[in-house]
């Protein structure tokens, strides 16, 4: 009976070779993305897989609630929060404390200099983590202060051979010796690092920075990972950390600091917390992603569903045998499903091609991806492959399948073209239907989400970025890299600041007006008097700075008209503001400036109050380049140049403002190109299914036609009548999704946007022309044909 199944099933397809293709390519295009998606979330379920104890490690996370200031949740915590969880909490099997990443430059006998990034880890790191050494003792390598462990891929910069240990490396004037040479790390981990440094090795001489991390309140530098038995009650554990919090809260003023487990396995598909170190994709995201592969294999198997219903003449007659020979309704429902599952192994054959092809693609879309997924197939992503296959080979034939089970041999001399659904509404134009509103809402939405990048792109920010380079120092003398720099021909002006804004970095403080006793949360950035002339802010009131400070000395502040309304400083009068004296960081300063407001944060962020303080100290932060030329290669060539005379080691870090702008955006460029893609492809499934369904209908309405332009019927009303009805059908689709595409970008999307622009009627509807004009060309191609048909050749049988 198998056999039969198959012998039917290929002469069915060989038999409806246009209806085959349309199907086959179709699954073929759609699986491929399914793939894609498989793929991906295979990949981050997959993270932290290898760790031998990933089923009992926890992250403690931190919620920093202070008075004045939104609340923030950070995966990171305090180094004495994870002291006090080793010793009040039994029954925990092994906790590891680790601190931020270690930057700097390492030293291999006096000659080799190459840039580290390191974590600070303590003697448990290995009891929690499974990083397997090829060389030095995991329990003993991170005992004594001043040890380093390697990864093989680090061993062997510095050293040409993983045959390390014992070796010395020095990090500025200390002297570090490996302990331990260590496997490179697999792509899939969270934690990323070239070496790992004992965390004993700060001891005493750990800076004011260093001390304040050991404080309950220094919550923003370490990372607390810890084993609890299977067996362990994690609500109790829970309520430990409460009363912990509770007991240290006391000491505290206006905050409150709880604590929280997170699952290793939740870490890569939580909601990314500040502080976050490693992969992070939300698994909304996931969800987001998955739904739309769904809705365009949906839409593959909408077409397989319409194309075989609407052969429903042809095969009732073969069914109709069949039962009269003794086949049962299951015989039937398995023939069709069959049918279809062969089908999709076929379009399966061409999607896994496909994958292998549009991987690459996906993974180029930006470098966040290619950093967090590989996309390699595995015998266990095979196996999905293959489920997914005969998946969606069972979906698309199922209706088929239960339409031509549920046909009595009688009704073999009777012709049943369609199944009524809805009393007015067939099966198969409400799926047409829905095809083509899914279409338009994924055209519509692209057209709209690049439109808005485009608009975040060129939004007035209330500042210059034009022909501005901002150079990371990377900790060098700034004052030594101007020298340099002024020089040069293509240099206008050069200023120093902390941060560069309106990238969605954010640095804030505490402000006070007067001896008010509330504060409240002031975003922050650090410059120098070359600053607000060459970004071009407007003053309201008042000036640029006039002393530059020493070291904790400053006495001057410029703040925007926010900060005027927030503390209702002089009646929010710009002027009369002027001298006004604010406290910051226990720092009495004097307004000297009121700037217009300008973006600090992103779209997302609402301008709130802001302030610049004087920049101190020569190293750190950025130098703001403003350049005039006609040869901008050669210019950077030259400001390359400058930067290696005061750093040999480190490449240059220098990007255009108006480039940085478009990088800050491009997560959501990347979700609108991901879209647009998606969106392609369904226009390309439903245009096949509508192709089919086009074919289909003529053929069926042949010799009518025929008849109608015998009786003088033209070509132009012949088109009108077969195509009116299609048009007709995406007409209701139109109206479906426009309104469902407005509303989700106006109250959900563009909602979180403060600044975005608005809907207008040409983002609506130049989607809908696109889609109509593709559509209206498939019809008329086919039904132009037929009517030119010679009406003698078709009715002459007749």
């Amino acid at each position: 009976m198998i056999d039969s199944y198959f012998k039917t099933s290929r002469r069915s397809l060989i038999r409806n070779k246009l209806f085959s293709v349309i199907n086959i390519i179709g699954l073929s295009v759609s699986m491929s993305i399914g793939l894609l998606v498989i793929a991906f979330v295979s990949d981050l379920r997959s993270y932290d897989y290898f760790h031998k104890k990933r089923a009992t490690i926890y992250r403690i996370l931190t919620k920093d609630d202070a008075t004045g200031r939104p609340t923030m949740e950070l995966a990171t915590t305090s180094h004495k929060a994870g002291l006090m969880i080793r010793e009040a909490i039994p029954g925990v099997e092994d906790i590891t404390i680790i601190q931020r990443e270690f930057s700097g430059d390492a030293k291999v006998n006096d000659e080799t200099i190459i840039p580290i990034k390191a974590l600070w880890a303590d003697k448990s790191f290995f009891n929690v983590f499974t990083f397997p050494l090829l060389a030095g003792d995991s329990s003993t390598a991170l005992r004594e202060p001043y040890s380093l462990i390697l990864t093989e891929k680090t061993a062997n910069k510095l050293f040409g051979t993983t045959d390390a240990l014992g070796k010395s490396v020095q990090f500025d004037t200390v002297a570090y010796t490996v302990t331990g040479i260590m496997k490179d790390i697999p792509k899939l981990s969270h934690l990323k690092f070239e070496a790992l440094m004992s965390l004993t090795s700060l001891g005493e001489a750990r800076t004011a920075v260093d001390r304040e991390r050991m404080d309950w309140a220094g919550i923003y530098g370490n990372f607390v990972y810890l084993t609890i038995p299977e067996n362990r009650n994690l609500q109790t554990i829970q309520k430990t950390l409460d009363r912990l919090s509770a007991t240290e809260n006391q000491k505290l003023k206006n905050r409150k600091i709880t604590l929280s487990l997170q699952p290793l396995s939740a870490i890569t598909l939580d909601k990314r917390y500040a502080n976050e170190f490693g992969a992070n994709v939300p698994s909304l995201v996931i969800w987001i992603v998955a739904g739309l592969a769904f809705v365009i294999i949906l839409s593959a198997c909408f077409n397989y569903t319409n194309l075989s219903i609407a052969r429903s003449l042809r095969r009732t007659r073969e069914v109709g045998i069949r039962k009269i020979v003794g086949a049962l309704k299951g015989h039937v429902l398995g023939q069709f499903v069959m049918e279809s599952v062969i089908i999709a192994l076929l379009a399966l054959a061409f999607s896994s091609l496909l994958f292998f092809f549009l991987r690459h693609q996906f993974l180029a879309l930006a470098p966040q991806l290619n950093d967090i997924a590989q996309l390699e197939l595995s015998p266990r992503l095979f196996v999905y492959f293959l489920l997914l296959a005969v998946s969606v080979g069972i979906v698309a034939g199922f209706l088929p399948a239960l339409f031509f089970s549920k046909i009595k041999a009688i009704q073999v001399l009777k012709a049943t073209s369609s199944i009524q659904l809805f009393r007015h509404i067939n099966l198969r134009k409400s799926l047409i239907v829905l095809q083509y509103t899914v279409s338009l809402v994924f055209i519509t939405s692209t057209i709209i989400g690049y439109r808005q990048y485009k608009s975040f792109l060129s939004f007035d920010l209330g500042f210059s970025t034009e022909n501005i380079l901002n150079i990371n120092l990377q900790g060098n003398n700034g004052d030594l890299l101007i020298n340099e720099l002024q020089p040069l021909p293509a240099v206008n002006k050069i200023s120093k600041s902390s941060i560069v804004t309106s990238l969605g970095s954010l640095v804030g403080t505490s402000m006070k007006y007067k001896d008010a006793q509330d504060s409240s949360l002031v975003w922050l950035n650090y410059v120098d008097k070359n600053y607000i002339p060459i970004h071009k802010h407007t003053f309201l009131a008042g000036g640029n700075f006039t002393v530059i400070p020493k070291k904790d000395a400053e006495s001057e502040v410029i703040v925007n008209e926010q900060v005027l309304k927030r503390f209702a400083i002089a009646g929010r009068d710009p002027h009369k503001a002027i001298g006004e004296q604010i406290t910051m960081d226990k720092q009495k300063l004097r307004i000297i400036g009121v700037l217009k407001d300008f973006h600090y944060g992103t779209m997302e962020n609402k301008i709130e109050p802001m302030a610049l303080r004087y920049v101190t100290g020569e190293s750190g932060g950025y130098l703001n380049v403003s350049i005039t030329s006609t040869d901008v290669p050669a210019t950077l060539a030259s400001i390359d140049q400058a930067w290696r005379k005061i750093d040999k080691i480190h490449p240059l870090d220098a990007k255009f403002y108006d480039d940085q702008i478009e990088e800050a955006y491009r997560q959501f460029m990347v979700i609108t190109q991901i879209i647009g893609f998606i969106t392609f492809l369904a226009i390309v499934i439903a245009s096949m299914g509508l192709f089919g369904m086009v074919v289909f209908t003529a053929e069926t309405r042949l010799k009518e036609i025929s008849i109608r332009k015998v009786l003088g019927a033209s070509e132009f009303k012949l088109v009108y009548l077969l195509s009116r009805g299609f048009l007709a059908l995406l007409a209701i689709a139109t109206l479906i999704a426009l309104p469902a595409t407005y509303l989700l970008f106006d109250r959900i999307i563009l909602s979180k946007f403060v600044y975005h622009k608005p809907i207008s009627i040409n983002d609506l509807t130049t989607g809908v022309l696109i889609v109509m004009l593709i559509a209206f060309l498939l019809i008329a191609s086919q039904t132009v044909k037929v009517a030119r048909r010679n009406p003698a050749n078709v009715l002459k049988s007749e």
